[in-house]
């Protein structure tokens, strides 16, 4: 059987969310007399509490095996946008655009998309639009990684959505990464936005799920 494991950078959150919920809790118990009204607000709030928990979780999985070529999904969620378009942050130029769109249920906790060595980092203060839309991409809080290997580069975003209001993300330029392993997490709902060269081989379609670090993406030439 396999262990949860907690992201490290979350459980300052989840005991704030733990605390609020126990104190909303305790007072429930002290104001309101009836049991019928009573039960179903403390399991409500024991499930809230239970799902802030498991929303936080590093899923473990087994990490696909291939070459620097192989390009694994960031993150769980639904292909909303495979397209080509113009990437003027990092890449300047025409691209392939692979987008991942977590909704509020999915795991939050993102993973290297390739391995090889970071070439870029910034991070972009911003709205907070619904991370479907395509604005999102420029416009709300973001982060912005790209890593270099013998095949080539991926550029890819970390976009906080409406509920999110932060972004956990290890880059550093010049660091060595290993493709599958944890990058970081958005926290409560968001987007992957991800950025391949124009004659990479794409292996999802629009409408699929993907599951982080396990999911082929692409791969490229």
């Amino acid at each position: 059987m396999r262990r949860i494991v907690i992201d490290k950078d979350s459980r300052g959150t989840i005991a704030i969310y733990w605390t609020i919920t126990a104190v909303i809790a305790l007072l429930a118990a002290i104001l309101i007399k009836s049991a019928w009204i009573l039960v179903p607000i403390l399991v409500i709030l024991a499930a809230f509490a239970f799902f802030v928990f498991w929303f936080h979780r590093v899923p473990d999985r087994d990490i696909p095996e291939g070459d620097d070529s192989l390009v694994t999904s960031v993150a769980d969620g639904k292909v909303v946008v495979i397209e080509r378009v113009y990437e003027g942050e990092y890449f300047k130029g025409d691209c392939i655009q692979v987008s991942v769109y977590m909704d509020f249920f999915d795991v939050h906790t993102n993973f290297w998309p390739v391995t090889g060595e970071i070439s870029y980092y910034k991070y972009h203060p911003g709205k907070y639009l619904l991370a479907f839309l395509p604005k999102s991409s420029e416009k709300n809080e973001h982060s912005s990684t790209a890593i270099r290997n013998s095949r080539g580069e991926v550029f890819f975003k970390q976009i906080a959505g409406t509920f999110a209001r932060r972004i956990v993300c290890y880059s550093e330029e010049g660091m060595s990464v290993e493709r599958g392993h944890q990058c970081g997490i958005i926290k409560f709902g968001s987007r992957i936005d991800i950025f391949l060269p124009l004659d990479s081989e794409i292996l999802v379609k629009e409408g699929d799920f993907t599951k982080a670090r396990i999911t082929p993406i692409a791969r490229l030439k």
